[in-house]
């Protein structure tokens, strides 16, 4: 390869990395993801998504930490293969997708105007980039002084 073919590949890859700050889902989605959320992952995870018993909450600073610079596929199947805990891998690839928006939407991610695909390698080129700061939304920020 030449150097101006490695360039040029290298440049479509920068290019193509997205993280969830670039408006990677659409209101619609995240209302829909709502709904989803409220009849398969509430009454586990809570209607505030706070978490309840062993399942974690999925709007704080743990749940940032811990998928912060993780591609979303690595969400997404997560989700798809394990969630809900009492029927796993009953949801299909489009809710999953849809509940996804909705936790983004809640982490106070902003939406865009194309929806989040529901293909796990679509979902390979977009990063997880946890809110910082007082972006936090309903994730609750501890200062120490």
């Amino acid at each position: 390869m030449t150097r101006t073919a490695i360039a040029a590949v290298l440049l479509m890859a920068v290019a193509q990395a997205r993280t969830t700050r670039d408006g990677v889902y659409t209101e619609a989605q995240a209302k829909r993801g709502a709904d989803v959320y409220e009849k398969a992952c509430a009454s586990c995870h809570a209607p505030d998504l706070s978490g309840s018993g062993q399942a974690p909450a999925l709007a704080d600073v743990d749940f940032a930490k811990e998928w912060d610079a993780q591609p979303l596929s690595d969400l997404f199947e997560r989700i798809r293969t394990t969630m809900p805990a009492d029927a796993p891998g009953t949801l299909k690839p489009a809710e999953v997708a849809d509940v996804m928006a909705f936790l983004l939407s809640k982490a106070q991610i902003p939406a865009g105007s194309t929806e989040l695909p529901s293909d796990a390698a679509a979902l390979k080129t977009i990063t997880y980039a946890a809110p910082k700061g007082d972006d936090f939304g309903t994730i609750p920020v501890v200062r120490l002084r």
